[in-house]
């Protein structure tokens, strides 16, 4: 079996190619057409197909469909000085494993080589692993603070105490909330889950307690609010801290009497329900505030769980990738990505303001755009390569952990002269900050550092420092 293919009818692209694909020590044939390469296939079989769609006979496009129909499991790359939407958007729909367009980097394209030569060898595009989420935990997690999550949900079981979950967005509060109701008493009644913030302050008192035919224009019929749905089960509200202050007034008389009534109605109603709120925000700062009833606060704050960010539980990253990424890929019918130890580890020290739920938008983004079978760091979304808060704020333990950091993203994001200039910046910091101790006296400073007074000279003049 040859390693690659490459079909183009443009001499000059062909001999790119064969010295690209010899310095990279991979075997390759060479064809100006699809009709040559068609033939070949009596004869051969390609690992990986490099094809351009416009070339004299047969388009590269037709070319693809044949191919696939025949032999799923060959990564074919489209490549096209004609670009546009209707054509990249074509190639994938029959099968392409990646599109590039001309003019292009050669050492670009051998890397997208690389990977469908690596899919090919690792995967069958027809095998497609079976996910069931009954194989997986409701809340994935073994990182301390996650385990305390877990006792206090466990000992949460024979109560049906009011509970206050305070956690970042994106970091899984209604998971815990759910948690909470599937190991009460109110197990086998309804979870109702209703985030307070995205309903217009309008809207939001007849979504919670429903309203009678006529009480209002519009009320055209009877309507059930979530209090009545959750009936003998948890209603559980979210982002609490948003709530308008004249539904706390009627929130806080619900969850003291144990009745409701609809809008425009005249009888009560029972309140037969287990209520359990969260919120993003510092709930004691808005009463302090006068944005949040203090007499309420202290009926909600009976019970309180504190979720931990995404990089307060960094441990758990690869079991949420391994979790996420097969998820996407059993939604989307296609074999699941693997992540790289590099890409783990780079994962650990981003700052993952959307906490959990960012991350499982990555990993989905990573299983719809990534063309290979291991996910790379080049692989990775801009905005997460270019990410300015790289590292975990907080948590500095010493300088040299911060040098450590400091020299891992560099060399993870593939900087050059790491050495040269990471050794300067820290000779720059230190005269800089010695010069300002003695108020730019040289000899003062060199003495003060264990440096002779023509070194610290020639140091300040190489590095430029003013």
């Amino acid at each position: 079996m040859s390693a690659v293919w490459i079909l183009d009818d443009d001499k000059s692209i062909r001999w790119v190619f064969e010295k690209a694909l010899e310095k990279a020590n991979l075997p390759f044939k060479i064809f100006s057409n699809t009709n040559e390469a068609i033939n070949q296939f009596n004869h051969d079989k390609p690992s990986v197909i490099v094809s351009d769609i416009r070339m004299p006979g047969e388009s590269g496009l037709s070319f693809l469909a044949k191919v696939k129909d025949k032999f799923p499991e060959i990564p074919i790359i489209i490549m096209t000085a004609y670009s546009d939407l209707d054509t990249a958007v074509a190639s994938f729909q029959k099968g392409a494993f990646e599109y590039i367009a001309k003019p292009f980097d050669i050492n670009h394209v051998i890397n997208i080589i690389n990977k469908a030569l690596e899919k090919n060898i690792n995967v069958n595009s027809h095998e497609v692993e079976q996910f069931d989420p009954k194989n997986y935990p409701d809340i994935i997690g073994q990182a301390p603070a996650m385990q305390e999550v877990f006792r206090v949900i466990g000992k949460l079981g024979e109560t049906n105490a009011t509970v206050l979950i305070n956690g970042e967005s994106g970091s899984g509060k209604e998971l815990v909330a759910n948690a909470i109701h599937k190991n009460s008493k109110q197990k086998n009644g309804p979870f109702i889950a209703i985030n307070t913030a995205a309903i217009p302050n309008e809207l939001l008192e007849a979504e919670l307690f429903g309203h009678e035919k006529g009480a209002f224009t519009g009320a055209n019929e009877l309507k059930k609010g979530r209090f009545e749905q959750a009936n003998n089960g948890t209603l559980f509200l979210d982002e609490i801290g948003d709530m308008p202050v004249d539904l706390q007034t009627r929130l806080l008389r619900v969850l003291n009497d144990g009745y409701f009534y609809r809008i425009g109605g005249q009888d009560h109603i029972k309140a037969n329900v287990r209520v359990i709120t969260a919120t993003h925000q510092n709930l004691e700062k808005l009463v302090n505030e006068g944005k949040f009833r203090e007499d309420l606060y202290h009926r909600l704050n009976v019970i309180r769980i504190k979720i931990p960010s995404l990089r307060d539980r960094v441990e758990d990253i690869p079991m949420l990738c391994n979790f996420f990424l097969k998820r996407s890929a059993s939604q989307l019918n296609v074999s699941a990505k693997i992540i790289s130890q590099d890409v783990l580890e780079f994962f650990k020290n981003l700052n993952w303001q959307g906490n959990v739920r960012q991350l499982e938008n990555t990993c989905h983004w990573l299983t719809v755009m990534t063309s290979g079978k291991i996910v790379n760091i080049s692989d990775l979304p801009d905005e997460i390569k270019n990410e300015t808060a790289l590292f975990k704020l907080g948590n500095f333990t010493s300088w040299q952990d911060e040098l450590k950091k400091v020299v891992f993203n560099a060399v993870i994001m593939g900087e050059e002269n790491i050495y040269s200039n990471l050794i300067n910046e820290v000779e720059k910091i230190i005269i800089k900050q010695a010069l300002k101790q003695t108020k730019n006296r040289k000899i003062d400073a060199a003495k003060m550092l264990g440096i002779g007074r023509n070194t610290i000279s020639r140091k300040i003049k190489e590095l430029s420092i003013d």
